[in-house]
């Protein structure tokens, strides 16, 4: 899944510490979100997405792969 995150936390002046503490997750799992090596919880990509106030689907980009190759 890919997802605005980097270039929203640039455009509102935080630095991932700042974001983590503010959704309550470690640096490090920012740091994965960025580089597209970790997909939060609905419950995490909800607090990012409300610390930007933005959708979830603004900031967090789904494809057919983040759905297995399955489609409803």
């Amino acid at each position: 899944m890919e997802n605005k995150v980097r270039d929203l936390r640039d455009q509102f002046d935080l630095t991932q510490q700042d974001l983590a503490e503010k959704v309550g997750v470690s640096r490090q799992t920012i740091i994965s979100l960025e580089n597209g090596k970790y997909n939060p919880s609905i419950f995490l990509a909800y607090k990012i997405s409300k610390v930007f106030n933005l959708s979830i689907e603004t900031v967090f980009i789904f494809s057919k792969e983040d759905y297995n190759g399955k489609e409803n």
